[in-house]
């Protein structure tokens, strides 16, 4: 792979890899290597303890991988250290889980301007930001509501907007609709298919084959194998 294509894609990996010591031993993630542009919007699919999470993890620099390397915005980021990762997840990459991650007892503004506070932003940019974000993902009229008070869906949109605030390179979501009832669900996958269609680069870990369908790129996992390339839609 040439340097020109990594520098026109957010990520690129090569034979990355994932292997536990034992006994005995076990490789999570078999090697792989793909491509995901600028704006794709790809789901991650497979059964459980299929490697999904272990790819998801090595993709957000929560863990290491044991061979292979790991391109993000043109650099090669597989073997940082612990503070070299932390910074770059505080700059570059979002992230969108089943567990809402909130602050119950702060409004939805105070929860969306957390998202910047190791940025070195001002309280005034941060406010302003913040707002921005709260009505994209249409939740203006519950700025100042506490978040222990919302819905489900509504918790999850805050979420989301405190990823949209800090303008990631990559947001990585893991079964984002995995605690919502199947109105909500739809409604929190629409608001990701429009932030896609906005320019926003989504990796979305899931094991229905029906969320994974909205996605416009797919790569299946089983037993850590990349069992079939990806597919355009």
């Amino acid at each position: 792979m040439s340097d020109t294509s990594r520098s026109d894609s957010v990520v690129s990996v090569v034979q990355l890899s994932k292997s536990y010591p034992g006994p005995p031993p076990v490789t999570a993630l078999q090697p792989c290597s793909f491509t995901i542009n600028r704006g794709d919007y790809m789901a991650i699919t497979g059964p459980s303890g299929s490697g999904k999470s272990t790819l998801l993890a090595l993709l957000g620099l929560l863990d290491e991988p044991s061979t292979g390397q790991y391109w993000l915005d043109g650099d090669n980021v597989a073997n940082l250290n612990d503070r070299q990762r932390a910074a770059i997840r505080a700059h570059k990459l979002g992230f969108v889980f089943q567990a809402f991650h909130l602050i119950g007892y702060r409004s939805v503004l105070d929860n969306v301007q957390l998202g910047l506070t190791y940025q070195g932003i001002g309280r005034r940019d941060r406010r302003r930001k913040a707002l921005d974000v709260i009505q994209q993902v249409s939740l203006s009229h519950r700025t100042h509501a506490l978040c222990s008070t919302l819905s489900g869906g509504e918790r999850q949109r805050v979420a989301i907007a405190r990823v949209l605030i800090r303008e990631p390179s990559l947001v990585l979501c893991d079964e984002p609709t995995g605690n919502l009832d199947t109105a909500t669900s739809i409604q929190v996958l629409d608001l990701i298919e429009r932030l896609h269609q906005d320019g926003l680069t989504i990796v979305m870990i899931t094991h229905d084959p029906d969320t994974a369908q909205r996605a416009q790129r797919r790569l299946v996992i089983t037993d850590g194998h990349l069992t079939e390339p990806l597919i355009r839609t």
